[in-house]
C-alpha cells in the first residue's frame, strides 16, 4: 500500500529487487528521492530546536563584527538557496511554461523536494544566526547533518553519472547541473563546519586551553592535543607547560556542586541516624563508656613515634582495635549518603557515559555478525564481488565507530574519576578546616591524610569501571544468545568450563592476598631497619658495625624473596588458567557440539563466529570478579569517609565577639573540656583582661596554661559559662608552627607586605642577623616543619608573624622557652614588654621565665585548672601563696640551667604533653606529637619531588650561630636527578644480564613455541571446518571427529602450558635479578662515604630501597612478561592473515610506520605527564599536613578561607597533568585502534579481491584475527609505555650501586694484632676539608698526644672540634698531613681495623631497634658473663635483670622505650665492651640529667685510666682535671697546656670559663 502511494508520488516504480541482482547494483530513483532524502532532513529538523532556542533567549543582537568563517557558511547556504529555487523554478517551468507538455505533468516529488530544500537551508541560516549569538564555536549537529547529506547524495551522484556514460548523452541538463552544483556546495559547506569559529575575544583563552577552542571533529578524534604531544616528545614537560582545566573540572567548580547535594543529603541521613539513636539509647551508653579509654589510646600511640615505618604497624594494630570496636558500634555516625551526593553531583556525565557504553556494547556484536556474512559470501562463489566490498567497508565503519565511542566512553569515565577524587579531596579539606578536637582526636593525621590520597584514589579506581556492573552481565547474556543461535544447547558446556574457573581463580586469589599480606610485613621490617641504618649510619661507621647490619638486612631480603616466588608461582597457576580457559572452552563447546549429532558439522562460518563471540565474553568474564573485589574495598573507605565528613564541627559559638563590653577579654564562670563528656581541665575560670594590659600565665607543668590558650581561642568545649573577646587574635603556639614557604610568606601570613612595617617587626625580633646569614635573606625558602631554621629561630619568625598581622589582643604560649636568655630578653624588651612594639595591644603571655614577671601589669596562677591567685608581681610575691611557692622551684631550677653551659634544650623539656595527669593533651602537643609522623614521611617525599622539579632556593642554607648542627648548616642538598627522554637500551640489557642469560633465551623461546602453537590451533579448526564442504551430503566419520577434536584440545592445553612454563621460569629469573639488585645497591650504600649522607636526603635513598626495589620485585617482572605476549600476539596475527592473503604484506610496513610513530610520540609525553602527576601531587599531601599541624593557628587568624583557595589551587595544578594524561590515553588509543581498524579493512579487502583463489575458512581465520588485533596493539603500546617506567627503576638502582666507595674496610696493610698497645696520637701539619670543593676545617694540626694522657678539647661552636674525631676515625679524609697512632699512619690500614681499635661514646646516644643484646654486641664476640659486668658498671644491671626479658629486651626503634639518660649509659657500655687502648668521648649536649652525667665521667676516670682520652666538651666543669686542655678556634690549635696554666694565661680558655662561672679558685676545689 505505502510503496503504491511512493510510486505515485515519485512518478517511478520504488522498489524491485532486480536492481540489486546484477555486477553493478543500483538503488532505484525513487528511494533516492524520497528515503536517502528524508533521513538528513529529519535529523536537522529535530536538532534545530535547540539551535533555534538561542535566538529567541538573546533578545539584545550580537552586534560584534561577523567573522569571515561566519559569513562563507552563510554565503554557501544561501547559494544552495538558490539552487533549490531554481530547482523548483525548472520543474515549473516545465509544467506550465510556453512549451509545456499538457499530456505529461511533472511528479509531485520534483514539487516537493525543491521546497522541502528551500525550507531547510532557511532553518540552517537561522541555526548558524543561533550559534554566533550563543557564542558557540562550532556544532556537532550541524556537521553530522552534512555529513549525513553527502553520504545519502552519492547515491544520485552515481546514478546520474552511470545513466549519461550509459547513454552517452545528458537528458535532463538543467536538474544535472543543479544537482552537481548543489553537491559541491554541500561539499563545501561539510569542510567548513568542521572548522571552529573562534570570536577574537576568546583567542587568549584558548591558547590556555585549546580544548576549549576545538572543532567537533577535533574533539572526537582528540586532536587538539597534537601540539602537547609534540612538544612533550621534543622537550622535557614541566608544570608550566600545562594548560588551563575546562570551567567544570576546577576543584572550585567541582566542590561548590559537591558541597550543595552534600548538605542536604548529610542533613537527611543525621535525623535518620538520630531516630535509629534513639531507639538504641541503651546500647549507646554501652559504647559511650568504651570510648574514652580508646582515645586514650590512640593518643598515646601517637607520641614520639616518629618513623614512616613505624607509622604503618601502628596502623595495623590500630586497625586491629578497630574491627574489636567495630562490632560494637556497628554504625555510629550517619552513614549512607555519600554515594548518592556523588551520583546526584555527577549525573550528568554518568548518563553520558551510560549512552556510549551501551551503543558501544551493542556494536561490539554487529562484528562477529558481519564475520559470518562474509565468510558465507566467500564460500558462495556464484555472489556478487560487491557484496563483498560492502561487507569490508561495513566491518571498516562498525570498528571505526565502536573505536570512537568506546574511547569518549572512556574519556567521560576517567574525567569522572577524576572529579570525583577531587570532590572527596576538597570535601576532607574543607572538614579538617572545622572539625571538632573529638572528632580530631579519632584519627591521626596520618589517616586523615590517607583519607585524601588512598580512599579518593580508591573511588577514583572504582568510578572509572563502575559501569561495568551492568555492562558484564548485559555482554555475557548477549553472547550467550548468539551462540545459542550458532551452536545450539551444547553452548551450556562451554559455559559450565567458564563458570568453573571462576571459584578457582578466587581460591587462587585468596591464597594469593595471605601470601601478599605476609609480604608486606617482610618488606615492612627490611624497611625498618633500612630506615635506622640510615638514621644511624655514622654510628654505623664508627663503630664498623656495617657487616652486622648487612647481614640482618641480607636475611629478611631472603625470607621476603621466598614469599615472593611462592606468590609468583601462584600466579603462573592463575595465568595457566587464564590462558587455557578460551581452549577449554571453545573445545568442550566443539567437542559436545559435534558429538551430540552426526547431522553437526562444524562450518567455518559457525566456528569462527563462535570464537569471536567466546573472545567477547572473555572480557567481561575476567572483569567481574575483579570488580566486585574493587567496590568490596571501596565500601571500606566509603565507611571511612562517610564517618569523617559526618563528624561534628567546631562550635563557632563558644567564643562570642560583643563590642559592647569594656574589657578586652572577659571569661565568666567558665568550665572547659577537651572532650565533649570528659571531665573539665580548666574549672570555674573567671578572668576580665582590660585592653592594653600584658598579663602573665604561670603555673607548674600541667597546670593547664596552654589549655586556657585554646579555651581563648575557642577550641575546647565549653561545659558553662562563657568568653567574650573584643577585637582581632594572633596566637603564637607553644611549639612554633612554619609553614613550607619562604621566610616572607610566613611571616606575612596573607597580609600584604609593607617595607617599613616589615623592617621593623624584622628588627625587633631579632631575625635581621639570621636574615643576613640566610642565602636569600626573607625570601629564603623554609623546609617542611621549618626544617632549617632552629628551634629559637622558629620561635621567633612564628612571633614575628603575630606582631606583623596587627591584631588587637595577642595569646602568647610559652614563646621565650625555645630561644637563648639573651634572645628572650631582647624580645621581651622589644615586643612583648612595657616598651615593646606590642605596649599598647592586650597581651597574655605564658611563660617559665621568672625574670620577666617583674615586669608584668598582672599575673594569674594556674593550679590544676584552677585560676589560683590573679595580682601585680608585688602583691602576689607578698601573699606567700602558690606563686612564691612556684618562684621558689623555679629560681633553682634556672641557677642550675645557668651551670650548665646551654640555655636552649632546658625549657624544651617542659612542653606540656598531658596536663592534669589526665590523658587528654595540650593543644600545641596534640597537633605536633601526631603529626611527627606523618611530616617526616612527607618531607622525605618532598625531598625527592622537589628535588628534581623547583629549584629550591634554600639549596645552601647558613644558620645562625646558635643552630643545632652549625657544619650541617651549611650543607647542599643536591639536585635530584630526573632521567627524562628515552630509556638506554643498556638498562634493559643490565636487567638481562641480572636474569641470567641462558634463562632470558629460555624463556623467550617457550613464549614463541606458545604463539605457534596457538596459531596452529586455529590453522586446525580452520581446516577442521573445510571438512563441512568435503563431506557436504555425507556421514561424518567418527574416527575424524575423534581426531579432530584431540588434536584441538592437545593444541590448546599445550598453549596453557607452555605460557605456565615460561612464566615459572621468568619468575625464578626475575626472583634472582630482584635479589643481585638489591645486594648491589646494599653492599654499596654501607660502603660509601659519610659526605654522600650529609649531601642526601634519607628519603631520598629510603626511596630506592623501598619503591625502586618494589617495582623491580614486582612491577617489572609483569610488565616484561605481557609486553613478550602481546608483542608475539601481534606477530602471530600478521603472519596469519599474510598465510591467508599474502597481498597483506604490502600494507604491513605503512601500518607499522604509523604505528611506529604513534607509540613513539605517545611514550615520550605520557611518561612525562605521569611524572608531573606524582610530582604535583605531593604538595597537596604536605599542604594538608602542614594545615592539620597548625589548625589552630589558622583559626585563630581566621584564614581558612585563604586556605581553602590555596588548597583548590594545589589540585587544580595536579589536575592539569592528570587530565591531559587521560586525554592522552584516549589520543593513543584512537589512534592506535585506527590502526586496527586498517588491518581488518584490508585484511578483509584482500580476501574480497582473492577469493577464488583462497578457502573460505582461511577467511574466517584471517578476519577474525584481525577482529582481535586493535585490542592487541593498544596493550601492546601501553605495555611498553609501562615497561619503560618501571625500567628507570633499575636505572635508579644503578646510579647508587655505582656511587664512589670510602677506602676499603680491610687493606693489604694490617696493624699488629694488639695495635694500639701504648695509644699515642701524633697528628702531624694536618689538613682536612669536608669536599672538595670546601674550604678548610683543620688549618694544619700538629700535636703530640702522649699514652694514658686525658686531654680536653674545647672552642666555640663550628671551631672544628667535632671534626677532630671525624679525622681520627677517617669518616673525612685528610687533605695534607697525617695522623699516627704508635707510629702507624692510619691512612694506610683498612677502615675496619682502624675503626675497630678505637672507642668512641658518641654525642647523641643512638640505638637500634633489636635486642640490648644486639646494642652491645652486634657480631656475638663477648660471651653473656662480659656484658653482665660492663652493664654493671655502666650502673645499668639492676635496671636490666628487672627486665621480664633481661638481655633480650627489645629495644624500640631509636631506643624510643628507654630513656634518654639509659641511652647514655648503654653507650657507655659499649665502650666498657669494646676498652680499647683510646677512648674519644664526644659529651652529649643533649641535657642528660646531671645524676648520669657524674656516673658516667666516674666510671670512665676508674675504667679507663690507662688508656689516652679525649674529651670534646661542651660544659667546661668536666674537663677541669683532664691533663692538658687544647683550644681550638676556626681550625687552629691556639691554646694547649693544663688547665691551671691556662687560666693564669688570662687567654682564649680563660674567657670561657669566665663565662661558665668557673674562677681559678672554684677550679683548685674540684
Amino acid at each position: 500500500m505505502c510503496a503504491a502511494a511512493l510510486e505515485e508520488y515519485c512518478g517511478s516504480t520504488f522498489w524491485n529487487a532486480s536492481y540489486l541482482k546484477r555486477p553493478d547494483p543500483d538503488l532505484p530513483l525513487c528511494v533516492e528521492q524520497t528515503v536517502l532524502v528524508w533521513i538528513p532532513l529529519c535529523f536537522l529538523w529535530l536538532c534545530a530546536p535547540w539551535h533555534l532556542l538561542a535566538l529567541c533567549q538573546s533578545a539584545k543582537v550580537n552586534t560584534k563584527q561577523l567573522s569571515k568563517l561566519y559569513i562563507c557558511k552563510q554565503l554557501v547556504v544561501s547559494l544552495l538557496f538558490l539552487t533549490a529555487i531554481a530547482h523548483l523554478g525548472v520543474t515549473l517551468g516545465e509544467d506550465f511554461g510556453p512549451n509545456s507538455d499538457q499530456s505529461s505533468k511533472n511528479a509531485g516529488v520534483y514539487y516537493a523536494n525543491p521546497v522541502l530544500f528551500a525550507v531547510t537551508w532557511i532553518l540552517v541560516l537561522l541555526c548558524h544566526e543561533g550559534l554566533r549569538r550563543a557564542g558557540a564555536i562550532d556544532s556537532a549537529s550541524l556537521f553530522l547533518f552534512w555529513l549525513l547529506l553527502v553520504v545519502c547524495d552519492i547515491f544520485p551522484f552515481q546514478t546520474l553519472l552511470r545513466e549519461a556514460l550509459r547513454l552517452g548523452e545528458v537528458r535532463d541538463v538543467p536538474r544535472f547541473s543543479l544537482f552537481y552544483i548543489s553537491f559541491g556546495l554541500e561539499l563545501i559547506a561539510l569542510v567548513l563546519s568542521t572548522v571552529a569559529d573562534i570570536p577574537p575575544e576568546a583567542k587568549d583563552f584558548i591558547k590556555k586551553n585549546p580544548e576549549a577552542g576545538a572543532a567537533f571533529l577535533s574533539r572526537i578524534t582528540l586532536n587538539w592535543l597534537n601540539s602537547m604531544v609534540l612538544k612533550g616528545y621534543k622537550q622535557p614537560l614541566v608544570q608550566e607547560d600545562m594548560w588551563d582545566l575546562n570551567e567544570s573540572d576546577n576543584t572550585a567548580f567541582i566542590n561548590e556542586r559537591f558541597q550543595h547535594f552534600m548538605k542536604p543529603e548529610l542533613d537527611a541521613a543525621r535525623v535518620r541516624f538520630q531516630n535509629k539513636m534513639k531507639k538504641k539509647s541503651a546500647k549507646t551508653r554501652d559504647s559511650a563508656q568504651e570510648d574514652p579509654q580508646q582515645n586514650g589510646l590512640s593518643s598515646g600511640l601517637g607520641k614520639g613515634v616518629s618513623q614512616d615505618v613505624l607509622m604503618m604497624e601502628e596502623r595495623g594494630k590500630r586497625e586491629d582495635e578497630k574491627k574489636k570496636k567495630d562490632n560494637k558500634e556497628e554504625e555510629n555516625y550517619p552513614n549512607s549518603w555519600l554515594i548518592t551526593t556523588i551520583y546526584k553531583t555527577f549525573k550528568r556525565i554518568l548518563i553520558e557515559s551510560v549512552c556510549f557504553k551501551l551503543l558501544q556494547d551493542v556494536l561490539t556484536f554487529v562484528s562477529p555478525q558481519l564475520l559470518k556474512l562474509m565468510i558465507s559470501f566467500t564460500q558462495d562463489k556464484s555472489r556478487y564481488a560487491w557484496e563483498g566490498y560492502l561487507y569490508a567497508v561495513l566491518l571498516m565503519v562498525v570498528a571505526l565507530l565502536q573505536s570512537l565511542t568506546l574511547q569518549q566512553y572512556f574519556q567521560r569515565c576517567h574525567v569522572l574519576g577524576m572529579k570525583v577524587r577531587t570532590a572527596l579531596m576538597a570535601a576532607v579539606y574543607k572538614k579538617a578546616l572545622v572539625v571538632s578536637n573529638d572528632t580530631r582526636k579519632e584519627s591521626t593525621v596520618g589517616e586523615t591524610l590517607n583519607l585524601m590520597s588512598a580512599d579518593a584514589q580508591r573511588f577514583n579506581d572504582v568510578t572509572t569501571s563502575i559501569h561495568l556492573l551492568w555492562s558484564c552481565p548485559l555482554q555475557i547474556i548477549i553472547s550467550i544468545v548468539f551462540l545459542w543461535l550458532e551452536l545450539g544447547p551444547s553452548v551450556l558446556a562451554g559455559l559450565g568450563v567458564m563458570v568453573l574457573i571462576i571459584p578457582t581463580n578466587a581460591l587462587l586469589a585468596t591464597k594469593a592476598r595471605k601470601l601478599q599480606i605476609e609480604n608486606m610485613k617482610f618488606k615492612d621490617k627490611r624497611m625498618k631497619i633500612m630506615n635506622e641504618i640510615l638514621n644511624g649510619i655514622k654510628i654505623l661507621k664508627l663503630y664498623a658495625w656495617e657487616p652486622s647490619f648487612q647481614k640482618q638486612v641480607e636475611d629478611i631480603r631472603g625470607e621476603e624473596l621466598k614469599v615472593m616466588k611462592r606468590f609468583t608461582y601462584l600466579q603462573s597457576i592463575s595465568i595457566l588458567i587464564f590462558h587455557c580457559s578460551p581452549a577449554l572452552v571453545s573445545l568442550a563447546t566443539f567437542a559436545v557440539f559435534v558429538s551430540v549429532s552426526n547431522d553437526n558439522v562444524l562450518t567455518a562460518e559457525r566456528a569462527f563466529t563462535s570464537i569471536s563471540l567466546f573472545n567477547i565474553l572473555r572480557a567481561p568474564l575476567a572483569m567481574l570478579p575483579m570488580l566486585i573485589a574493587s567496590i568490596v574495598q571501596t565500601a571500606v573507605s566509603k565507611t571511612r569517609l562517610e564517618k569523617f565528613l559526618a563528624g561534628e564541627d567546631i562550635d563557632s559559638d563558644i567564643v562570642c565577639q560583643d563590642p559592647s563590653f569594656n574589657t578586652a577579654v572577659s571569661v565568666c564562670d567558665g568550665s572547659f573540656a577537651w572532650e565533649k563528656d570528659a571531665k573539665p581541665l580548666l574549672k570555674n575560670v573567671n578572668l576580665d583582661i582590660e585592653p592594653g594590659r600584658l598579663v602573665a600565665v604561670v603555673g607548674a607543668v600541667g597546670s593547664g596554661k596552654s589549655s586556657l590558650m585554646s579555651a581563648l581561642l575557642g577550641e575546647m568545649h565549653s561545659t558553662k559559662g562563657f568568653i567574650n573577646i573584643r577585637g582581632s587574635l594572633a596566637f603564637v603556639p607553644q611549639q612554633a608552627w612554619i609553614q613550607n614557604a619562604t621566610l616572607r610568606d610566613n611571616i606575612l601570613f596573607g597580609s600584604p607586605h609593607e617595607e617599613e612595617n616589615f623592617k621593623k617587626v624584622i628588627q625587633a625580633c631579632a631575625l635581621a642577623r639570621d636574615l643576613e646569614l640566610l642565602p636569600g635573606g626573607d625570601l629564603t625558602e623554609i623546609g617542611e616543619k621549618g626544617i632549617n631554621l632552629s628551634g629559637g629561630q622558629k620561635q621567633r619568625v612564628s612571633l614575628a608573624r603575630a606582631v606583623y598581622s596587627q591584631a588587637d589582643i595577642y595569646l602568647l604560649d610559652d614563646p621565650l622557652s625555645a630561644v637563648d636568655s639573651h634572645v628572650g630578653k631582647h624580645l621581651f624588651e622589644n615586643v612583648i614588654g612595657p616598651n615593646g612594639i606590642l605596649k599598647n595591644k592586650t597581651r597574655i603571655l605564658v611563660t617559665h621565665g621568672i625574670s620577666f614577671l617583674p615586669y608584668v601589669d598582672e599575673i594569674v596562677v594556674l593550679e590544676n585548672g584552677v585560676i589560683s591567685e590573679v595580682g601585680s608581681y608585688e602583691n602576689l610575691r607578698a601573699s606567700g601563696g602558690a606563686f612564691s611557692k612556684f618562684l621558689d622551684t623555679y629560681a633553682k631550677e634556672q641557677s642550675n640551667q645557668r651551670n650548665s653551659e646551654t640555655g636552649e634544650g632546658q625549657d624544651a623539656e617542659d612542653i606540656e604533653l598531658f596536663p592534669g595527669g589526665d590523658n587528654a593533651q595540650s593543644d600545641g602537643a596534640s597537633e605536633d606529637i601526631v603529626s611527627l609522623t606523618l611530616e617526616r614521611e612527607n618531607s622525605i617525599r618532598h625531598s625527592q619531588r622537589n628535588g628534581s622539579v623547583r629549584l629550591r632556593r634554600n639549596t645552601s642554607v647558613k644558620t645562625s650561630a646558635n643552630a643545632d648542627e652549625p657544619q650541617k648548616g651549611q650543607k647542599l642538598i643536591e639536585k635530584e636527578t630526573m632521567e627524562t627522554g628515552q630509556v638506554k637500551l643498556a638498562v634493559f640489557l643490565q636487567y638481562l644480564r641480572a636474569m641470567g642469560w641462558g634463562y632470558s633465551a629460555m624463556v623467550f623461546l617457550i613464549y614463541f613455541t606458545q604463539t605457534a602453537a596457538f596459531i596452529g590451533q586455529n590453522l586446525w579448526l580452520s581446516d577442521w571446518t573445510g571438512d563441512s564442504v568435503e563431506y557436504y551430503n555425507m556421514t561424518y566419520p567418527s574416527w575424524k571427529r575423534d581426531t579432530r577434536v584431540g588434536v584441538f584440545g592437545a593444541l590448546g592445553v599445550a598453549q596453557g602450558l607452555f605460557v605456565f612454563l615460561g612464566t615459572l621460569l621468568l619468575t625464578n629469573a626475575s626472583v634472582d635479578a630482584s635479589r643481585i639488585l638489591h645486594s648491589q645497591l646494599l653492599n654499596n650504600i654501607l660502603r660509601v662515604p659519610m659526605v654522600f649522607f650529609d649531601t642526601t636526603p634519607t628519603g631520598r635513598v629510603i626511596n630506592r630501597f623501598a619503591k625502586d626495589i618494589f617495582t623491580i620485585d614486582e612491577a617489572i617482572p609483569v610488565s616484561l612478561r605481557t609486553c613478550l605476549l602481546y608483542l608475539l600476539g601481534v606477530l602471530g596475527t600478521i603472519f596469519v592473515i599474510c598465510l591467508a592473503t599474502p597481498f597483506f604484506a604490502i600494507v604491513i610496513i605503512p601500518l607499522a610506520l604509523i604505528y611506529f610513530f604513534v607509540q613513539h610520540f605517545y611514550i615520550a609525553t605520557s611518561r612525562q605527564l605521569r611524572q608531573l602527576d606524582s610530582v604535583s601531587r605531593s604538595p597537596i599531601y604536605s599542604h594538608f599536613g602542614e594545615t592539620v599541624s597548625g589548625l589552630s593557628v589558622i583559626r585563630a587568624y581566621k584564614h581558612q578561607e585563604r586556605f581553602l583557595k590555596h588548597n583548590e589551587v594545589t589540585i587544580d595544578e595536579n589536575l592539569k597533568s592528570i587530565y591531559l594524561w587521560i586525554v592522552s590515553d584516549r589520543w593513543l588509543a584512537i589512534r592506535l585502534e585506527f590502526v586496527g581498524n586498517l588491518v581488518v579493512f584490508f585484511a578483509a579487502l584482500f580476501a574480497v579481491i582473492s577469493r577464488d583463489s583462497i578457502d573460505s575458512n582461511v577467511v574466517g581465520l584471517s578476519v577474525s584475527y584481525a577482529l582481535n588485533v586493535t585490542q592487541i596493539l593498544n596493550w601492546l603500546v601501553r605495555m611498553t609505555s609501562e615497561l619503560e617506567t618501571n625500567i628507570v627503576a633499575v636505572e635508579r638502582v644503578n646510579e647508587y650501586t655505582q656511587l664512589k666507595n670510602e677506602a676499603d674496610w680491610v687493606a693489604d696493610t694490617r696493624p699488629p694484632q694488639m695495635w694500639p698497645e701504648a695509644g699515642r696520637v701524633q697528628f702531624e701539619n694536618y689538613k682536612v676539608r669536608y669536599r672538595p670543593e670546601l674550604d678548610l676545617v683543620l688549618h694544619g694540626i700538629t700535636c703530640d698526644i702522649d699514652s694514658t694522657e686525658k686531654i680536653g678539647i674545647v672552642g666555640r661552636t663550628g671551631a672544628g672540634k667535632s671534626s677532630l674525631t671525624n679525622c681520627l676515625f677517617r669518616i673525612i679524609e685528610a687533605a695534607e698531613g697525617c695522623i699516627l697512632i704508635d707510629d702507624v699512619d692510619i691512612a694506610t690500614i683498612g677502615l675496619h681495623d682502624l675503626r675497630n681499635r678505637l672507642t668512641i661514646i658518641p654525642q647523641d646516644p643512638v640505638l637500634f631497634s633489636g635486642s640490648l643484646r644486639m646494642n652491645l654486641d652486634p657480631f656475638d664476640k663477648f660471651s653473656d658473663e662480659e656484658i653482665w659486668r660492663v652493664l654493671e658498671l655502666s650502673h645499668l644491671k639492676s635496671y636490666v635483670s628487672g627486665l621480664q626479658e633481661g638481655l633480650q629486651h627489645k629495644v624500640a626503634e631509636g631506643g624510643e622505650n628507654l630513656s634518654v639518660g639509659q641511652r647514655q649509659l648503654l653507650c657507655l657500655a659499649r665502650a666498657l665492651l669494646r676498652k680499647s687502648r683510646i677512648l674519644i668521648l664526644d659529651e652529649a649536649t643533649a641535657a642528660v640529667d646531671l645524676e648520669t652525667d657524674n656516673l658516667i665521667q666516674n666510671t670512665i676516670r676508674k675504667e679507663f685510666s690507662d688508656c689516652t682520652v679525649l674529651t670534646i666538651a661542651h660544659r667546661l666543669h668536666s674537663i677541669m682535671d683532664s691533663s692538658r686542655v687544647m683550644v681550638l678556634d676556626a681550625g687552629k690549635i691556639v691554646e694547649f697546656d693544663s688547665p691551671s696554666n691556662l687560666l693564669e694565661k688570662e687567654g682564649h680558655f680563660y674567657a670561657m670559663a669566665k663565662d661558665a662561672g668557673i674562677t681559678l679558685e672554684s677550679s683548685t676545689n674540684l
